[in-house]
């Protein structure tokens, strides 16, 4: 189920969501990719803006530390719970979504950033693939070069399953921009409570977690 489409479409929705929140509600840091923070690290940094500077290292330097902590949570539980590991992952999601919606917005947004990037570098760390191909369900740079490198040997070859493939990736970028729309309109009506969507969707996906996933028919 954690290679499933359904659950990487359900996760890019969360993605979009909390990029959109933390941009609109949190001082337009985008939380989910570095890039733009890792760029805007360097314009700060070349005005002398040193306060403004730390503002977007910290989300950086959180999103190493998801890496690290989803690696550890792999290697470390090992069979030794009856829960699968990347269940405890979202269960980590969850935990720290719940701390960011209590955060209140202006005076806390430099942890509640912080915490968005651990989560969305977990999520990306910890669910890589869907059916088997290398996706990303917190950023779509990744994915929209995957799937038009499909679509073109699609169109040279006409080899359907490139055709899928291609599909694939642009309906997890659809869904992450179905996420970031949601965020967008939740941020503005509800605040941080527009988390609870998200929230939802996490428990959702840790309880899809128990079901096996058919495998696809050659």
């Amino acid at each position: 189920m954690s290679d499933s489409f359904r659950l990487g479409a359900m996760l890019a929705v969360v993605g979009g969501f909390l990029d959109a929140y933390t941009y609109l509600a949190r001082g337009q840091v985008f939380a989910n990719a570095q890039t733009g923070n890792i760029v805007l690290l360097g314009v700060r940094l070349s005005e002398g803006d040193w306060r403004k500077a730390l503002f977007y290292l910290v989300p950086i330097f959180a999103f190493v530390l998801g890496v690290f902590t989803g690696e550890w949570i792999h290697r470390w539980e090992e069979g030794r719970l009856a829960l699968h590991w990347r269940q405890l992952v979202l269960l980590l999601e969850i935990v720290c979504l719940v701390v960011v919606l209590l955060l209140p917005l202006g005076s806390a947004d430099a942890i509640a950033n912080a915490l968005v990037s651990f989560i969305c570098s977990l999520q990306v760390q910890s669910f890589r693939k869907v059916h088997g191909m290398p996706f990303a369900t917190t950023m779509c740079t990744g994915n929209l070069r995957s799937g038009t490198e499909h679509l073109v040997r699609f169109l040279e070859t006409r080899d359907k399953t490139r055709w899928e493939k291609a599909l694939h990736y642009y309906g997890i970028i659809l869904f992450f921009i179905l996420g970031a729309g949601l965020g967008a309109v939740g941020t503005k009506l509800r605040g941080s409570l527009a988390l609870l969507f998200c929230i939802l969707l996490l428990v959702i996906a840790f309880f899809m977690l128990f079901v096996k996933e058919k495998p696809l028919e050659s």
